[in-house]
């Protein structure tokens, strides 16, 4: 018995590292380990680097990749280290050095678009259409200061969304987001497709440590568990600290003006209301916006660039209590979740391509 993923093939009982062609180019290839179980149990795929700078999520699975082994895994396990090979050999920020898109902005992509557009497309149609579940793992990027959470999809079947909540909750991290987002993301798109998918963030500011990596890869394996694929007795240290709790409301402000950034707060940080959460200065030094919030919260991600265009995002916020906005007071100038989905806020929180000059999205 074997199963081919494009141009490599396991049989079952083994463990193959290689990389997958992609057809549209012959410059990159995409590093990938596949482990056929030994017992029966579900397709999943586990990736790093849809996001090329975001290195815990790549070292994570390539880590991944070299310390398991088929008497772990139950049924089959796809892992690609790394899908933006583009963008990671560029250094650019978040996008393809082919074309300037976004990856995680284009699913289900165009077999006749650019190299970004063509990427998508390939993982939609090789990998999605061969998986059961799908564990994305992200970190925040150069420019954001984040605190761990987990993305679970809430944008298709309710089944799905059940199945993905229960992923989510085995990992160890504060609290977990539903997104309804319907824009192009790869684990967003997966959802769509019916596949329960989930996107785990941990690190920021363009770093890594082996401590974000290890925690990381333990996350991994216990969502890996609540799905039964993973049942390994060499592993037995991998438990939980704490449960996350949904984040019913998440909200951001965007920047009224550009200028300086100065954060004052740090991401995970508790802010009360009134409290100042940072303030923007124009290229003299002198404040030209304050951002105060009118409901006690906690900061789940923030930008850190000094640098911030005007009407992008500064802060993402989330509470647990009924918005004050709700309550009929005056409301601070942010957007409800339903408005616009915390997803696509984190993804399009103001980078600059490197390539185009033009604002991702």
């Amino acid at each position: 018995m074997s199963f081919t993923l494009c141009n490599l093939t396991v049989e079952k009982g083994q463990k193959i590292q290689g990389y997958l062609d992609l057809p549209f180019t012959q410059e990159d290839k995409l590093p990938c380990t596949l482990i056929y179980g030994d017992r029966e149990g579900p397709t999943v795929l586990v990736d790093g680097g849809i996001h090329n700078a975001e290195y815990v999520g790549i070292e994570c699975v390539t880590g991944l990749g070299q310390m398991l082994e088929p008497e772990d895994i139950k049924g089959i396990l796809i892992m690609i280290h790394l899908v933006n090979v583009n963008g990671f050999k560029a250094r650019t920020v978040s996008v393809s050095a082919a074309d300037g898109k976004n990856l995680n902005r284009v699913f289900p992509g165009d077999p006749n678009g650019t190299y970004t557009d063509k990427l998508a497309y390939f993982m939609e149609k090789e990998l999605f259409s061969k998986i059961d579940y799908y564990i994305d793992v992200h970190n925040g990027d150069w420019f954001e200061d984040l605190s761990p959470f987990i993305y679970c999809v809430g944008n298709g079947a309710q089944e799905t969304t059940d199945k993905s909540v229960e992923m989510a909750k085995a990992a160890d991290v504060p609290y977990y987001v539903i997104s309804k987002s319907k824009q192009g993301g790869a684990y967003n798109y997966a959802g769509i497709l019916g596949i329960p998918s989930v996107l785990l963030e941990r690190g920021c500011s363009g770093l890594w440590s082996p401590e974000e990596v290890m925690a990381s890869q333990k996350d991994v394996r216990n969502i890996l568990r609540v799905i039964g694929a993973f049942d390994s007795e060499r592993f037995l240290y991998d438990r939980q600290s704490q449960i996350p709790r949904h984040m019913p409301h998440a909200h951001y402000i965007d920047s009224d003006k550009s200028g300086c950034w100065f954060p004052q707060k740090r991401a995970g940080q508790i802010a009360a209301a009134g409290e100042l959460i940072g303030v923007m200065k124009d290229n003299f030094g002198h404040v030209i916006e304050e951002v105060r919030l009118d409901e006690p919260c906690i900061i789940l991600y923030q930008t850190i660039s000094y640098s911030v265009p005007k009407g992008t995002p500064l802060v993402a916020y989330g509470h647990y209590t009924d918005c004050v906005q709700d309550a009929g007071a005056q409301p601070h100038v942010h957007h409800h979740k339903e408005e616009r989905d915390f997803e696509d806020i984190h993804e399009d929180i103001g980078i600059t391509s490197v390539i185009s000059g033009d604002t991702v999205k």
